[in-house]
């Protein structure tokens, strides 16, 4: 029997420099775990982000619910190139606000990485290279039958990332109004 050698597909990326008003703070002191008694290091949690609010009702709910001190957040955003100055300009004022609302709110370190692909694709390549503990996502909430036609980068995530997905609904009360 032959082993078959899959194509493995390159993609261009950029890391984003997030903002300096976040104070610089010394490495978190590493929790203990309640079971063991030893020391555990913070969990790194993947959030797929846009320009859309279901992405940032996802992002909110994650620091809420989710992010604990010691814990580092990956924002990671899917576009078409990575080699646009204008794209990447927008995409890069997204994370930096982001950062520093993740700070404010949960006091967590955050990183951030702009990658040119298919956002489902791009996503699970993330999940797969940083290995984090969940993959948080939004969704506009469609039914089956639109998921199914349209298509879905949820979808495709929950059915393809070898990390934990976490997929939020927007509620039907909330409308566009996030957690915050």
């Amino acid at each position: 029997m032959e082993t078959v050698q899959e194509d493995v597909e390159e993609c261009s990326w950029r890391e984003v420099v997030l903002p300096r008003l976040i104070p610089v703070v010394q490495e978190p002191a590493l929790e203990l775990d309640r079971e063991t008694g030893e020391r555990r290091r913070g969990r790194d949690l993947l959030v797929a982000v846009d320009f859309g609010p279901n992405s940032k009702h996802a992002f909110d709910w994650t620091l809420i619910h989710l992010a604990r001190i010691a814990d580092t957040v990956h924002l990671v955003h899917a576009v078409s190139s990575v080699h646009n100055d204008l794209v990447y300009d927008k995409s890069q004022e997204l994370m930096d606000n982001l950062a520093v609302e993740a700070f404010k709110v949960s006091l967590v370190h955050t990183k951030a990485r702009i990658v040119a692909g298919d956002p489902g694709k791009v996503i699970c390549r993330e999940a797969e290279r940083l290995k984090p503990a969940a993959v948080i996502l939004g969704t506009r909430g469609r039914g089956l039958v639109q998921s199914v036609l349209q298509g879905s980068v949820s979808e495709y995530c929950f059915h393809n990332c070898k990390a934990a997905p976490v997929i939020i609904v927007p509620g039907k009360e909330a409308g566009e109004q996030s957690v915050l």
